[in-house]
Formats: C-alpha cells, structure tokens, sequence
C-alpha cells in the first residue's frame, strides 16, 4: 500500500510503474531514461520525484566516472612522460594507482546497482523514498515537501 504517512497522496499504479521504470532503466538507459520518463510524466509529483532523484544520480556518476577517466589519462601521460629517459623501467605510478582507479569503477557501478535496484523496489511499492543527499535536492527543485506536499502547505 502506498505510504500516506507524510501526508502525500497515494500514487496511481500507473505513477508506480514509471517511477519504478525511472529507476530500473537508469541502469541501461543512464542518464537519458530518467530524463525521458520525467518530461513525459512532468505533471505526475510521484513521478518527477522519483524520475529527477534518478537523474542526479546519473549526473553525478557521470562526473565520477569522468573525473576518473580524465586522472587516469593524466595518470599514463605524465608516467611515460617521466619515462622517456630510462625506457626500460616500468612505469611503478602507473601500476600504483590503477587498481585504485579501477575500484572507484567498480565501486561507483556496485553502488549505482543497488541504488537502483532497492529505490525500484521502493517506488513500486507507492513510497516517497529519498535517496541519500539527492532526494532533499530533488524536493528543493520540485518546490515540494517530504510525500509530495506542495511546500506552501507546509506549516
């Protein structure tokens, strides 16, 4: 059953399987699955919520996996840069540090799972559940309160 007690109104199976979809399909869709079913589905609040918490997500994996792609190529030029004199030793930060990169892969892919997996489950079954950090921003810029209720309702 959906949960009533933040004072939001239950959502319609239909708004439970979109924002079911919203955050399944991120994991094969990234990004541009959330987006879709949030402009789709703009005027459903059960959906946008759970649609824009997806999207950030995905935004900020995005900026991770980037940021980690972007260190690791500094990481290899500025190794065979520092190697051009002896072309015979290995290049040690290289080896170092890539296996550092490599988890920060996989840990920000293990952790995109679950996220999105648990908050399918979540949405599916009717509750307004916020992702840590992400879903009081993604409240903020839908201008509303914990359950779905319009910030000017709230006292």
């Amino acid at each position: 059953m959906a949960d009533m007690s933040s004072g939001g109104l239950a959502p319609t199976q239909d708004e439970r399987t979109m924002a079911t979809l919203a955050h399944a399909l991120q994991l094969i869709g990234a990004w541009i699955a959330p987006l879709i079913i949030f402009l789709v589905k703009r005027q459903s609040r059960f959906v946008s919520f759970h649609a824009l918490q997806a999207l950030l997500l995905q935004i900020c994996y995005m900026i991770l996996v980037f940021t980690a792609t972007g260190g690791l190529f500094v990481l290899m030029f500025s190794t065979l840069a520092l190697q051009v004199g002896d072309k015979n030793a290995p290049p040690t930060a290289f080896f170092a540090f890539f296996p550092l990169i490599w988890l920060v892969f996989v840990g920000c892919g293990i952790f995109n799972l679950v996220i999105a997996i648990v908050y399918a489950i979540k949405a599916g079954q009717g509750e307004w559940a916020e992702y840590p950090l992400l879903g009081r921003l993604a409240r903020k810029m839908l201008k509303m309160g914990p359950g779905g209720a319009p910030l000017s309702a709230q006292a």
